[in-house]
């Protein structure tokens, strides 16, 4: 028979309790897959995205922003004005992996007509998105007040000041009811120069970073941070057409065309508030 030493029998003992509780080899797999930064970089590489949006990666910086932002995959995520559904063939996506929600909201129910198409192409993707009417006015459902994690915009601020009428008050003040306290916004715009005629606002389609910062204050919001994620030091924000002379619209066609396409997309603000928690 064989005899063990007392200290020789305490190590076994310890290194049988160790390897009983350490996470299985799947289990920690499974927790690096839900981690928020894994999880975005899946959803902004999702082959169901359209090869013209993605080169527009470079621009846009889509997996650093709503890092920035604080998009969690289980999130309830309130994509505002969504257009194209640029933004939309990520957030999709990122909820539907991660168990959160997605709402697109916009003018009803013309503002989503694009979302509409792609639920249409593609209902395992986009299905489960949801479509509300922002600004709310009773056409259509809206985002039940007090619901949202995080609310996202786009390059949508100046729209909603010079699109015929000034609905910013009332854009912000919905956007703050939508949220929950503790909830985030975040904004993406066009950046006017401080030092510029706050007159352009109106017909460039670029903003100040205070004008916006101010709408958001006046709402109930605070500041919570600015990055320069989508920074552009090439773009001189003086064309006579406006931001849309940049790509991607390039509204003077093949007019210095090479040119524009050097500068890139605009230079733009990226803004992150808070709904305070009381």
């Amino acid at each position: 028979m064989r005899h063990f030493r007392p200290v020789a029998i305490a190590a076994l003992l310890t290194a049988v309790a160790a390897a009983c509780s350490a996470p299985s080899h799947d289990a920690v797999a499974k927790d690096s897959a839900t981690k928020p930064g894994d999880a975005l970089a899946a959803a902004v590489a999702a082959p169901t995205r359209t090869p013209a949006n993605v080169a527009r990666d470079k621009y846009r910086h889509p997996a650093e922003t709503l890092a920035f932002f604080g998009v969690k995959p289980g999130d309830t995520v309130v994509e505002l004005w969504p257009g194209a559904g640029w933004y939309t063939e990520i957030l999709a996506p990122l909820a539907k992996t991660g168990g959160g929600t997605l709402y697109a909201a916009a003018p009803w129910d013309r503002g989503l007509t694009r979302v509409k198409a792609k639920q249409a192409a593609d209902a395992a993707t986009y299905g489960a998105v949801k479509l509300a009417e922002f600004p709310a006015t009773g056409a259509g459902p809206k985002v039940p007040d007090g619901s949202a994690d995080v609310v996202l915009t786009f390059r949508n601020v100046h729209n909603w000041r010079f699109d015929g009428k000034d609905n910013t008050a009332e854009a912000f003040k919905q956007i703050f009811a939508m949220l929950k306290p503790g909830g985030t916004l975040g904004i993406v715009d066009h950046r006017l120069n401080e030092s510029d005629d706050s007159a352009k606002e109106e017909k460039s389609g670029y903003m100040k970073e205070s004008s916006i910062i101010g709408f958001a204050e006046a709402a109930g919001f605070k500041l919570a941070g600015k990055s320069e994620i989508n920074a552009n030091p090439k773009d001189t924000k003086d064309y006579p057409k406006g931001v849309w002379t940049l790509p991607p619209t390039l509204t003077e066609g093949d007019a210095n065309r090479d040119t524009y396409l050097a500068i890139g997309e605009s230079d733009r603000m990226t803004l992150k508030f808070v709904k305070p928690a009381s």
